[in-house]
Parts: C-alpha cells; structure tokens; sequence
C-alpha cells in the first residue's frame, strides 16, 4: 500500500490543508493526517480538539486516517509503514525551511521521500494563526475553514 503522511500542528485544520488532503487522496492509496501535539508551539486547541475536527473536516474521504503523535516524524514514519512525507508549500518563503526538513528527515530515514504540493490559489494565503488571530478579534472565518471549525472557534474565544 502505497501510504502518505501529512503531519502538521492543525491548530486549526483550515481549507488550505483540506485541499491538500484532497488531492493527496488521489494520489495516494491511503493518507494519515498526523496531528503533532507541538507542546513548544502552544498550540490553542488541545490535542483531542484538533484530532476531533479534523476527523470532522475530511469524514468523507474514505482512504484518510487522522491521528495524533508525539516524537520523531520518522519514528512515527517507520510505525505507519510509510515512505511518502507529504508537505505543504504555501509561498516561496517556505521551500528553505521545508528543504532543510527534507534532507533532515532522508538523512534519519534514507528510504524516505518529502513530496511537496502547493495549494489551490484561494488556499494560499490561508494559515492556522491568520485564522486564529481573526476568529480572536472575533472576526469572521467561515470562507477559510469548515463550518464546524468556525462555529467551534467562535466557542474557544466566546465571539
């Protein structure tokens, strides 16, 4: 089986990230969103949150699993028996910083491939703290993610 991995914080999962789990659903025979508990990011979901609305977000995609991990990204590799890192590209400023990822995870992991995807143009400006600083102020998010995740952001930050 031919398995992708897309790990992230998804704090929260956005329409940039569901577009990409998307397509990777077609190219790959099967996808495992992996949610990093990224204690030193502070996320401002907890774990259990983000697993849940993601799980939410892509329940129609047959061939994605969503799960949460702790860890080195190539320990967890090696656990899903899965080759294919699946990264996002959102602008040219994040291929330096995605690069020094890749070689960094092939140097722990040789067999180990970083595929990269650009988001659709409407995508590509979206992120999880652009969104989360908006739905804060008490803005409206709703064209930049899914109904459930900003009906569950205006509850987390009482807008």
């Amino acid at each position: 089986m031919n398995t992708a991995v897309y790990p992230g914080t998804f704090d929260p999962v956005t329409n940039g990230h569901l577009d990409l789990i998307e397509r990777a659903a077609r190219l790959f025979d099967k996808v495992v969103v992996a949610i990093a508990t990224s204690p030193g990011k502070g996320p401002a979901l907890d774990i259990d949150t983000r697993i849940a609305l993601t799980r939410e977000v892509v329940a129609d995609i047959g061939n994605v699993e969503v799960v949460g991990f702790s860890g080195l990204m190539t320990d967890f590799m090696i656990q899903q028996k899965a080759r294919v890192l699946l990264r996002g590209l959102r602008a040219v400023s994040d291929f330096e910083y995605e690069l020094q990822l890749a070689n960094m995870n092939r140097a722990q992991m040789p067999e180990l491939e970083t595929v990269f995807l650009t988001p659709e143009v409407e995508n590509s400006y979206i992120s999880s703290t652009l969104v989360r600083e908006i739905a804060k102020l008490g803005g409206d998010v709703s064209k930049h993610v899914h109904p459930r995740v900003a009906e569950m952001l205006k509850s987390h930050y009482n807008t």
